[in-house]
């Protein structure tokens, strides 16, 4: 485990954390860290855990899903701009199906009532698609994660995310 104490990273076995986690409990009254509770003792949950091998990579595909389009748009209407709550938003194909416009990352933006006002207009129409929407890199969660204080720790480990 790894844990950053006055900006120097500090490595931990799993002995020295429980020790570590024990004394933070019994010092710190920190909301801002997550807690779990064994039977003997409560451990702190680290925000990185170093892996010194393993026997594959991870699969690193990000999955096609409504939650992922969301979080890759930002909650932003396409065509508006603005940003709205997930269950007032819906996914429309920028090419409409009706003109052979494929379910996939590049042809799926957020949208509010987009398929009613947009019909069957294609981008270059007026109210089209205000962003070229693309496959992201990584899971959608973890950028958003990201923003979140609680893990800036993990910038470092990121490529294109050091601080």
């Amino acid at each position: 485990m790894i844990n950053i104490e006055d900006g120097h990273y500090a490595t931990y076995e799993f002995d020295g954390w429980r020790e570590y986690s024990e004394l933070k409990s019994l010092m710190v009254d920190d909301d801002a860290d997550d807690w779990i509770s064994a039977v003997n003792f409560d451990l702190q949950i680290p925000r990185i855990v170093r892996l010194l091998r393993y026997d594959r990579l991870p699969k690193s595909a990000v999955k096609f899903n409504r939650r992922n389009i969301f979080l890759r748009d930002e909650h932003r209407c396409q065509y508006c701009g603005q940003q709205f709550s997930a269950q007032r938003l819906s996914l429309d194909h920028v090419l409409p199906r009706s003109r052979g416009g494929p379910t996939t990352w590049e042809n799926i933006v957020c949208g509010v009532g987009a398929n009613v006002r947009k019909g069957g207009r294609t981008p270059s129409s007026p109210h089209g698609a205000a962003e070229n929407p693309a496959k992201p890199n990584r899971n959608p969660v973890i950028s958003r994660q990201l923003d979140d204080v609680r893990y800036h720790c993990w910038r470092s480990f990121l490529p294109g995310h050091g601080d």
